[in-house]
């Protein structure tokens, strides 16, 4: 019975939508946290007095503490589950994000982000495997997709909410409501979100049989009396057999593309209501512009999931990738035209709907064994260039390079990670 998986082309059950479901939700409330600090950022610095170096720092220390997580945190999920880990993450994300209301220097919220972006990471990471290993194969860039997509519409809802109570109650308002949200979601996982059953067949702790039978008889298929042979992949370090003969190649370039576009995705979503509020635009209306990159982000992920089923995920994401950085590099036409918001909902469209795909092609790279090992070094690595983005968006804009200058020097980088995926070395993914 060791065939039983995910990835057999069946119909789905309601406990697969349910889980799928809480991933996604779980990816709002990431979408969430990460972006309240960039929609507090032009409060913050009015009411501070400090400059968009110092800025910089304090969006790349989130960053910096989403690889650590997604790097050191996130591969304990193949060993004692994926819902145990996203349960931790969800928990440590409410408290530390709560927490970061109170601070009272740029080295408080420096220190805070760095311990909010380790539940972060590990949370992207386990979401990313759980959903690949509960859709069927013929549908999982999809879900994958789907799933993520969560992102930026809690990036959005809360930029919605930011634009209107930041204003009027000040920053430390958002942190506590995004902490409240990330807290109340914890029995929601608890409570909705079945465990990998692939992780019961394969990575087999005490008490495989019956947990892995009460999935199948929910599914409606029926129980297994023993369970299949255990891999002997164990024996190995995880981070070794993703540099083994058959992944390395494609597990560099995939780092590479990854690295380039979080660089370029994480200086837009950092930075792009700061440029636009010292572009003249109200606090509110900044805020609105870092809403329409996200709105477009979640339009972007769905298209990208939908076409990436048709055609395949390579050819997919390394167009939407290049476009991406042609429209950047000739962002300076729309300055100052009715068409700007529209212009920042395709970048959101392009970036994420793009960067998002990669996080499927690991979830096909690699085994059930040392999935979520693998996804998580690839967000961990890839979140090096985001945390160098930011940083490097600090410095040009402290220079007083305008915005469109930004996104021109940014565009490079889009477009060698488009090359990159488009010419990606491996048989697993089309």
């Amino acid at each position: 019975m060791s065939h039983v998986t995910m990835n057999q082309p069946v119909k789905m059950t309601s406990l697969q939508y349910s889980s799928i479901l809480v991933c996604f939700l779980m990816n709002m409330l990431d979408g969430m946290d990460v972006m309240v600090i960039s929609y507090a950022a032009p409060a913050i610095t009015k009411a501070w007095s400090i400059g968009a170096e110092a800025l910089g720092l304090v969006f790349s220390s989130g960053l910096v503490g989403m690889s650590v997580g997604a790097l050191m945190i996130a591969p304990y999920a193949d060993k004692f589950g994926r819902k145990k880990m996203m349960i931790i993450s969800a928990l440590l994300m409410g408290l530390t994000i709560f927490i970061t209301s109170f601070a009272e220097s740029v080295n408080q919220l420096i220190f805070f982000r760095f311990i909010n972006g380790l539940g972060i990471g590990c949370m992207l990471a386990s979401t990313a495997a759980l959903t690949s290993e509960y859709a069927p194969a013929n549908t999982k860039d999809f879900w994958v997709s789907f799933a993520l997509s969560g992102y930026p519409i809690g990036a959005v809802l809360s930029g919605i909410v930011a634009a209107k109570i930041i204003p009027t109650y000040g920053w430390h308002s958002i942190f506590q409501l995004a902490g409240c949200c990330t807290l109340a979601s914890v029995p929601v996982v608890y409570f909705f979100l079945a465990e990998s059953l692939e992780f019961y067949l394969k990575s087999q702790p005490l008490g495989s049989l019956e947990k892995a039978n009460d999935l199948l008889v929910k599914m409606g298929r029926e129980p297994i009396s023993t369970l299949p042979e255990k891999p002997q992949v164990h024996q190995k370090v995880p981070i070794k057999l993703l540099l083994s003969q058959e992944f390395r190649i494609s597990t560099f370039q995939l780092w590479i593309a990854l690295f380039l576009s979080f660089a370029t995705l994480y200086f837009l979503t950092s930075w792009i209501p700061k440029l636009a509020s010292t572009a003249g635009l109200s606090i509110e209306l900044a805020i609105y512009a870092g809403t329409v990159f996200n709105l477009g982000a979640f339009v972007g992920i769905i298209t990208q999931g939908y076409f990436s089923s048709k055609y395949g995920l390579k050819k997919t994401i390394g167009t939407i990738l290049l476009l991406t950085a042609i429209l950047m590099a000739i962002f300076k036409v729309f300055v100052g035209t009715d068409w700007i918001l529209l212009v920042f909902g395709l970048l959101g469209f392009g970036i994420q709907g793009g960067f998002v795909g990669l996080y499927a092609v690991s979830a096909r790279i690699y085994p059930t064994e040392f999935r979520t090992t693998g996804v998580g070094w690839s967000i961990g690595i890839g979140r090096l260039g985001g945390i160098i983005g930011p940083a490097v968006g600090g410095v040009l804009i402290g220079l007083g390079l305008s915005m469109s200058t930004n996104f021109l020097i940014f565009a490079i980088p889009t477009a060698l990670a488009g090359l990159m995926t488009w010419y990606l070395s491996t048989d697993k993914v089309s």
